[in-house]
Parts: structure tokens; C-alpha cells; sequence
């Protein structure tokens, strides 16, 4: 499950602030930003895992695995995905300042 974006004013001009909750079942991608989907985000994004574990994706990095309670940043224009780890379920919020005037995401190369 995917949760729809939540909008917040953002408190730097022509910016806003989005959260997203993703739940995941056991060995689930979440298409997080999404190297599945061959799309990258366009700016940072911060990750904080809520519940189980996730094997955290990021172009040209080593896999990193995060527990509950563990959080992460993802650079801007990285394409990046997240898979629950081992057999339990997942939770993530994600959170990510963005520009209103450009697009969430783009195609990957």
C-alpha cells in the first residue's frame, strides 16, 4: 500500500513539503523512486523505517539494509527502491521538500 502524498505549505517560497506512508508486504518492492520503474526522484528525499526491515537500492551503491527505527536521505536525480527484508512486513514514511514548479519524477536514462 501506497498512501496518497500529503501536501504541506512549505515555509520557503514556491516549495512544499510531502509525506508518504508506504507499507510493503514480506519481499515487496515499494517503487520508493524507483529503480523498478525506471524513474528517479528530483529531490532529496528522507526515509524513516517505522516497521520491519528494508534492503535500501541506490544506483551505484552497495545494498544498505535499515531496521525499524533507522532513517536515510537520498540525494536529488537518483534512481533508488527499497524491498522489505526477510520476512516480515514493512513500513516507511517518506518525506521530501520539492519545487511546485517541476515535476516529482522523472525517466531514468
Amino acid at each position: 500500500m501506497v498512501a496518497a502524498p500529503a501536501r504541506h505549505p512549505g515555509g520557503v517560497r514556491g516549495h512544499q513539503a510531502l509525506s508518504r506512508l508506504i507499507a510493503t508486504l514480506p519481499g515487496t518492492a515499494a517503487l520508493l523512486g524507483s529503480a523498478a520503474s525506471g524513474g528517479k526522484t528530483m529531490l532529496k528525499k528522507t526515509l524513516l523505517v517505522l516497521e520491519g526491515e528494508l534492503n535500501l537500492l541506490i544506483d551505484g551503491q552497495p545494498e544498505k539494509t535499515l531496521k525499524a527505527g533507522d532513517s536515510y536521505q537520498i540525494p536529488a536525480g537518483v534512481v533508488h527502491d527499497a524491498k522489505a527484508h526477510g520476512d516480515k512486513a514493512m513500513k516507511v514514511l517518506g518525506v521530501y521538500v520539492v519545487d511546485k514548479t517541476k515535476p516529482l519524477a522523472s525517466p531514468a536514462p
